[in-house]
Protein backbone atom coordinates (compact mmCIF):
# COMPACT_ATOMS: atom_id res chain seq x y z
CA UNK A 1 0.00 0.00 0.00
CA UNK A 2 2.89 2.39 0.13
CA UNK A 3 2.49 2.76 -3.70
CA UNK A 4 -0.07 5.07 -3.29
CA UNK A 5 1.60 7.36 -0.79
CA UNK A 6 5.27 7.20 -3.51
CA UNK A 7 3.26 7.30 -6.28
CA UNK A 8 1.21 10.93 -4.74
CA UNK A 9 4.60 12.41 -4.33
CA UNK A 10 5.96 11.38 -7.65
CA UNK A 11 2.57 12.82 -9.36
CA UNK A 12 2.85 15.94 -7.54
CA UNK A 13 6.09 16.85 -8.72
CA UNK A 14 4.97 16.07 -12.24
CA UNK A 15 2.00 18.69 -11.55
CA UNK A 16 4.30 21.17 -10.36
CA UNK A 17 6.76 21.34 -12.85
CA UNK A 18 4.08 21.17 -15.60
CA UNK A 19 2.56 23.85 -13.78
CA UNK A 20 5.98 26.00 -14.01
CA UNK A 21 6.52 24.90 -17.38
CA UNK A 22 2.82 26.54 -18.16
CA UNK A 23 2.04 23.18 -20.07
CA UNK A 24 -1.27 22.66 -21.28
CA UNK A 25 -1.19 18.32 -21.43
CA UNK A 26 1.06 16.58 -19.84
CA UNK A 27 1.79 13.76 -22.29
CA UNK A 28 4.26 11.06 -20.50
CA UNK A 29 5.94 10.63 -17.59
CA UNK A 30 9.66 8.64 -17.09
CA UNK A 31 10.15 6.79 -13.67
CA UNK A 32 13.37 5.17 -12.35
CA UNK A 33 12.61 3.05 -9.73
CA UNK A 34 15.43 0.51 -8.26
CA UNK A 35 14.87 -2.84 -7.75
CA UNK A 36 15.66 -2.34 -3.52
CA UNK A 37 12.48 0.39 -2.83
CA UNK A 38 10.12 -2.50 -2.94
CA UNK A 39 7.94 -0.52 -4.75
CA UNK A 40 5.73 -2.74 -7.47
CA UNK A 41 5.46 -0.96 -11.00
CA UNK A 42 2.00 -2.24 -11.90
CA UNK A 43 0.79 -0.77 -8.78
CA UNK A 44 2.80 2.66 -9.60
CA UNK A 45 0.71 2.30 -12.89
CA UNK A 46 -2.48 1.75 -11.58
CA UNK A 47 -2.32 4.85 -8.67
CA UNK A 48 -1.11 7.32 -11.77
CA UNK A 49 -4.01 6.25 -13.46
CA UNK A 50 -6.01 7.04 -10.68
CA UNK A 51 -4.84 10.33 -9.76
CA UNK A 52 -4.68 11.88 -13.05
CA UNK A 53 -8.35 11.68 -13.91
CA UNK A 54 -9.69 15.01 -14.62
CA UNK A 55 -6.02 16.73 -14.19
CA UNK A 56 -3.77 18.14 -17.35
CA UNK A 57 -1.85 14.31 -16.80
CA UNK A 58 -4.89 12.27 -17.74
CA UNK A 59 -3.72 10.02 -20.68
CA UNK A 60 -0.18 10.38 -20.11
CA UNK A 61 1.86 7.26 -21.11
CA UNK A 62 3.71 6.32 -18.28
CA UNK A 63 7.11 4.58 -19.04
CA UNK A 64 9.27 3.07 -16.28
CA UNK A 65 13.23 1.73 -16.04
CA UNK A 66 13.85 -0.16 -13.36
CA UNK A 67 17.10 -0.20 -12.12
CA UNK A 68 18.77 -4.17 -10.59
CA UNK A 69 20.36 -3.99 -7.45
CA UNK A 70 24.18 -3.63 -7.69
CA UNK A 71 27.03 -4.05 -4.99
CA UNK A 72 30.72 -3.52 -5.38
CA UNK A 73 32.59 -5.90 -3.07
CA UNK A 74 34.50 -3.66 -0.37
CA UNK A 75 36.96 -6.51 -0.93
CA UNK A 76 38.10 -7.09 -4.23
CA UNK A 77 36.09 -4.34 -5.76
CA UNK A 78 34.02 -6.46 -8.05
CA UNK A 79 30.50 -5.16 -9.38
CA UNK A 80 27.73 -7.71 -9.10
CA UNK A 81 24.08 -7.66 -9.36
CA UNK A 82 22.70 -8.72 -5.98
CA UNK A 83 20.38 -11.23 -5.32
CA UNK A 84 17.19 -11.00 -3.12
CA UNK A 85 18.89 -13.06 -0.17
CA UNK A 86 22.49 -13.60 -1.77
CA UNK A 87 24.84 -10.70 -0.94
CA UNK A 88 28.24 -12.63 -1.44
CA UNK A 89 30.81 -11.55 -3.77
CA UNK A 90 30.83 -14.04 -6.58
CA UNK A 91 33.82 -13.60 -6.58
CA UNK A 92 35.95 -13.83 -3.51
CA UNK A 93 33.11 -15.01 -1.01
CA UNK A 94 32.89 -11.57 0.67
CA UNK A 95 29.93 -10.53 2.34
CA UNK A 96 31.15 -6.86 2.75
CA UNK A 97 29.31 -5.02 0.14
CA UNK A 98 28.56 -1.54 -0.58
CA UNK A 99 25.17 -0.49 -3.23
CA UNK A 100 25.56 1.15 -5.81
CA UNK A 101 22.39 1.16 -8.26
CA UNK A 102 18.94 -0.10 -7.17
CA UNK A 103 17.68 2.81 -4.21
CA UNK A 104 16.87 4.82 -6.69
CA UNK A 105 12.94 6.18 -7.03
CA UNK A 106 12.55 9.38 -9.10
CA UNK A 107 10.66 11.18 -11.73
CA UNK A 108 13.66 11.41 -14.01
CA UNK A 109 11.34 13.53 -16.64
CA UNK A 110 7.93 14.45 -17.88
CA UNK A 111 6.70 15.45 -21.51
CA UNK A 112 4.19 18.29 -22.02
CA UNK A 113 2.58 20.56 -24.82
Amino acid sequence: MHELAITQSMFDIVLQQAEQAKAKKVTGINLVIGGMTGVIADSVQFYLDFLSRGTIAEGASVRMEIVPAKARCLNCKMTFELKEFDWVCPECGNSRVEIIAGNELLVESIEVE
